[in-house]
């Protein structure tokens, strides 16, 4: 299930089915191939990894967004609605993200196309599975699908980035396996900054959200802002591990490097509910390990097989039953492919 080894990301562009490749930006806005609508996907996140903060993440086969782009006689970018929002979310084309993400593409492009979106959320707000980076990039792959793909992946990285650091700020450890897909190492906010690392064979994951919000700016304010030396070095050579667990594809040494996390889970337990009670009934179930997926409050456990990450998605959400906290709970897979695009129409 591998997709590239650990080398700088250098993805190329995924062309509309039946069409030349789009000339480069570089030569014209007039030469771009213009549709009339298109629709892309972009997959939830879970950011971390326990012990990677804010430069390891991995993309999920599901859930995820959907924003639909089309194009409009008046310039700029507006939304037409917001769907799976419970009317949560700004329909302000200044802070929302998918219409922040879409307005950088058509000026990274160059040109004065008006663009309306449609953005239907798969993802919950404020759930730790990256909702916003997901928007985000939906709306960027989006909108360069309905202009005939002049940017190549790669280039749709830094309007990904600007639409989610209205909410969230810059770190791509959400935006860049929502992108790219797969497992990925960030080391900054470039595209030759962010690594595809292996992904273990039989890695399957369990998640459970608890229908608790856990904003990402609460869920920052709470970190500590100095660690001691001692506390460095076992948090480094957990991410060592981590990444030499990935590479030998050893699921269980994966699973415990995780969950080795000595400095942010201790400062945001408290935020997710009876998460230790979550983690004992996921380790009962089978589960290897289990950590916060991102910001929360949704919880991500490790399995090594299909049958058994259903079994812990369902004891999972077994404690927050009893305790009287709706959740929701699935299995999954890592999406070796990020953000795709679904539909284009002339």
């Amino acid at each position: 299930m591998i997709a590239h080894s650990a080398v700088p990301l250098c993805a190329e562009p995924s062309h509309l089915p039946g069409r030349n490749p789009t000339p480069d930006v570089t030569a014209g806005v007039a030469s771009i191939v213009i549709l009339t609508k298109s629709e892309a996907f972009a997959p939830a996140t879970v950011a971390n990894l326990g012990v990677g903060f804010d430069i390891l993440g991995l993309a999920l086969r599901e859930p995820g967004d959907i924003v639909r782009a089309e194009l409009r006689d008046e310039p700029g970018v507006r939304v037409l609605g917001i769907e799976g929002d419970g009317g949560r979310l700004t329909h302000d084309p200044q802070k929302n993200t998918a219409c922040i993400a879409a307005t950088a593409v058509l000026q990274k492009i160059g040109t004065n196309h008006g663009v309306g979106l449609t953005v239907v959320k798969g993802l919950p707000v404020a759930s730790g599975l990256g909702s916003s980076a997901a928007s985000a990039v939906a709306a960027a792959v989006a909108v360069n699908a309905l202009l005939g793909e002049p940017l190549r992946r790669e280039e749709l990285l830094a309007p990904s980035l600007e639409g989610e650091a209205a909410v969230s700020g810059y770190h791509a450890d959400n935006v860049a396996p929502c992108l790219f897909g797969g497992i990925t190492l960030v080391f900054g906010l470039q595209a030759d900054q962010i690594v595809q690392l292996p992904v273990p064979e039989d890695l399957v994951l369990a998640l459970v959200t608890p229908d608790v919000a856990v904003p990402t700016a609460e869920a920052r304010a709470v970190l500590p802002q100095q660690v001691s030396l001692k506390t460095m070095v076992k948090q480094t050579a957990a991410v060592a591990r981590l990444i030499d667990a990935l590479h030998r594809g050893d699921l269980e040494a994966m699973a415990a490097a995780m969950e080795a996390d000595t400095v942010v889970e201790p400062a945001r337990e408290h935020l997710m509910p009876l998460m230790q009670a979550v983690r004992a009934a996921a380790r009962r179930a089978g589960a290897l390990s289990l950590v916060i997926s991102g910001a929360g409050p949704t919880l991500c456990a490790v399995c090594d097989d299909l049958a058994v990450a259903l079994r812990v998605a369902d004891a999972m959400k077994a404690v927050y039953d009893d305790a009287g906290i709706g959740s929701v709970a699935r299995a999954t897979e890592v999406a070796p492919e990020g953000a795709q695009v679904l539909s284009a129409t002339l």
